[in-house]
């Protein structure tokens, strides 16, 4: 299947489950931009442990599936250059399949296990420390959430209960062994991660994949102690974060993205107040979370009822942990509309540093802007808006931009 086919079926997806996206969802948000437009809380330098970057700006992460036989090709490591070279601060890879043969089924998403694998991602390290930018690997396991791309007939997906959404049952729950397995796979790929030179990683835990089908009580509907209440789902995905700190260092830098919102339910929450969301935190606090990830759609949007604050903002104020948001940042409508149009640029970067500059949270992930603009820092730098590309989905299909 074409990455195009790819994009085609995912809206589709969306459609099915949402219906197509109104008109208040679809437009970008209304920021005024007045006066000259200052950057500076972009560029200043922070420290995530050992790992120190030049600015807020690190580059999400973004499945390419342009790797055949799981193996990132020299194409893939100047594809990540050019985003170090363009002033990015810190680069978190595409998702990457574990060592563990149901982390995912699609032979063109990189694996992080296997010589030739593991040889391409030093290559890729290597570009992007030369570069001058910090890197970290997604580590990634889709559970029961296949790609687009995924031919699923006959698969043995593993997920907490069997469950794709609530009543939907598609397989069988996940045994302790299975679970026990995963867990190691997470701990193989962070020693990996360390041996690769690696500045840190990040644990998937985000938009329906395994990890997040724990979290979830529509889908996991177990009885052990990986189900129960909020703060006991996340019991699977608090062990993960433990493996990878045991078989890393007590330095080693570990950021965790989640979401409220999954890729076939968009409004699916897994915290409805602060408290909540202050319970589901604390656990990946005390296990050694580093780095929060807060994904949403956009990031201007509002959390919770009498509060501006977005998700990464609550993150922030809830753990006192260094946090990211993310969320159409300088582009005018939401990733699925963009699957299938063109996409322009936004004002509401005035909006982002406004809630940069009053401390909502630390740095700024950037996702599709810098699929099609490498140099999309340093023009922000510049302080000319006017020279943002616009984002087109054919830039999806190759590594050449």
């Amino acid at each position: 299947m074409s990455d195009r086919d790819m994009a085609d079926r995912l809206a589709e997806v969306s459609r099915s489950r949402h219906g197509d996206l109104t008109s208040g969802e679809a437009e970008e948000a209304d920021f005024s931009q007045d006066g000259d437009f200052r950057p500076d809380a972009l560029f200043e330098p922070i420290d995530i442990g050992p790992m120190h970057l030049d600015n807020r700006i690190v580059m999400a992460p973004m499945t390419r599936s342009l790797s055949p036989n799981g193996v990132p090709h020299p194409e893939v490591a100047a594809y990540y250059r050019r985003r170090a070279e363009g002033g990015t601060g810190l680069i978190i890879t595409e998702g990457t399949f574990i060592p563990h043969e149901t982390a995912g089924f699609c032979s063109a998403v990189p694996n992080f296990h296997g010589a030739d694998a593991l040889a391409g991602w030093k290559h890729v390290v290597d570009e992007v420390h030369a570069g001058g930018a910090k890197i970290i690997p997604q580590l990634w396991h889709t559970g029961l959430m296949p790609l687009p791309t995924d031919d699923v007939t006959g698969i043995a997906a593993a997920s907490p209960s069997g469950y794709y959404l609530k009543g939907d049952k598609r397989g069988e729950p996940a045994t302790d062994a299975l679970i026990a397995d995963i867990i190691d796979a997470f701990g193989q790929a962070a020693e990996s991660s360390v041996a690769l030179g690696f500045d840190g990683l990040q644990i998937h835990a985000a938009h329906g994949y395994l990890i997040d089908q724990f979290f979830w009580g529509d889908v996991n509907l177990r009885d052990d102690r990986y189900g129960g209440d909020m703060v006991a789902r996340t019991n699977f995905g608090v062990e993960i974060v433990k493996e990878c700190r045991r078989r890393t260092s007590p330095d080693y830098p570990i950021s965790l993205r989640f979401s409220q919102w999954k890729q076939h339910d968009f409004t699916a929450r897994l915290a409805h107040t602060p408290q909540e969301l202050e319970a589901f935190l604390a656990p990946f606090v005390d296990a050694g979370v580093d780095l929060f990830d807060c994904s949403t759609r956009r990031f201007w949007i509002p959390e919770f009822e009498g509060s501006d604050l977005n998700i990464a903002g609550w993150t922030k104020k809830l753990t006192g942990k260094v946090t990211s948001t993310v969320g159409s940042v300088s582009l005018s409508q939401d990733f699925f509309v963009s699957l299938q149009t063109e996409v322009g640029t936004s004002s509401n970067m005035t909006r982002l540093i406004h809630m940069l500059e009053r401390g909502d949270f630390d740095l700024v992930s950037v996702g599709r802007a810098l699929i099609t603009d490498y140099e999309w820092p340093q023009k922000v730098k510049a302080g000319d808006l006017t020279k943002l590309m616009s984002y087109n989905p054919a830039d999806l299909n190759t590594l050449d931009n």
